[in-house]
């Protein structure tokens, strides 16, 4: 039997990079997947590619009723949900003196309220499944200051004390909650990350992305799918016993 048969999973931010990486896991794993994205079209060829076993949602976490909807829409496919992965997130950088209220708003609303209301909806369908597993998205940069990355940084530190306190109000229902805190991982949102540096470092595109690779314990970014495998088996009942942690993996450049 499949690590994850039988389950139904919903992944946010599911359509491209970690968040595709993990819908195909779930899949091969034996999950059903709702791929929840604002790329609609992204989300729908990601979920084809997972053939029967994926559906694609549009969702905008920055909308509760977005997300209501997404849910139920989830729910009346497949019945109910076991399984979130609230991988949805935006990054920004910006010294002190160039933050903006509305970027604040909008980091704050995706990284922070979008896991927060994603568990808030799928939270009575859990219940009725008698428990389920929820993994939320941290980062490196949740564990420690950055320069100029105050507000990204901020939020994903955030996620971890959201996940500890969720793990504890849900523990009795037998919903585990735990996040996951990836480094330097190659998708196309670290090439937005290389371009910010490269203006504030004044470096040539690429020389960060570089940097970061090469000051890896392990000599390399990681790939999605370093990434989706630990959150398989933070799905699992392999993690059956393991509840209000959060899991660094980023080739060893943070230890805690």
């Amino acid at each position: 039997m499949k690590r994850l048969e039988g389950k139904v999973a919903l992944v946010t931010g599911g359509a491209r990079g970690i968040g595709r990486a993990i819908c195909e896991a779930y899949a091969a794993a034996g999950a059903n997947v709702a791929v929840a994205d604002l790329l609609e079209d992204d989300a729908k060829a990601t979920a084809e590619a997972l053939g029967a076993q994926g559906m694609a949602v549009t969702m905008n976490v920055t909308d509760l009723g977005s997300i209501i909807r997404g849910v139920a829409a989830v729910e009346a496919e497949w019945g109910g949900i076991d399984i979130l992965v609230n991988n949805a997130g935006i990054f920004n950088m910006a010294s002190i003196d160039k933050v903006t209220h509305e970027d604040y708003r909008r980091q704050y609303d995706v990284n922070v309220g979008g896991t927060i209301f994603a568990i808030q909806a799928v939270v009575p369908s859990m219940k009725k499944r008698g428990g389920g597993a929820i993994i939320n998205f941290s980062s490196q940069a949740g564990r420690r200051g950055e320069a100029n990355v105050v507000l990204y940084c901020s939020t994903k530190a955030a996620v971890i004390s959201i996940t500890q306190s969720m793990a504890l109000e849900l523990a009795g229902d037998n919903i585990r909650v735990n996040a996951v805190a990836p480094g330097v991982i190659d998708t196309p949102m670290w090439d937005v990350v290389d371009a910010q540096f490269a203006e504030y470092e004044n470096k040539p595109k690429g020389q960060k992305k570089r940097e970061v690779g090469e000051a890896v314990p392990l000599g390399r970014m990681g790939a999605p799918a370093d990434v989706a495998d630990p959150c398989v088996f933070l799905a699992s009942d392999d993690a059956r016993y393991i509840t209000a942690q959060t899991l660094n993996v980023d080739g060893g450049n943070w230890m805690s």
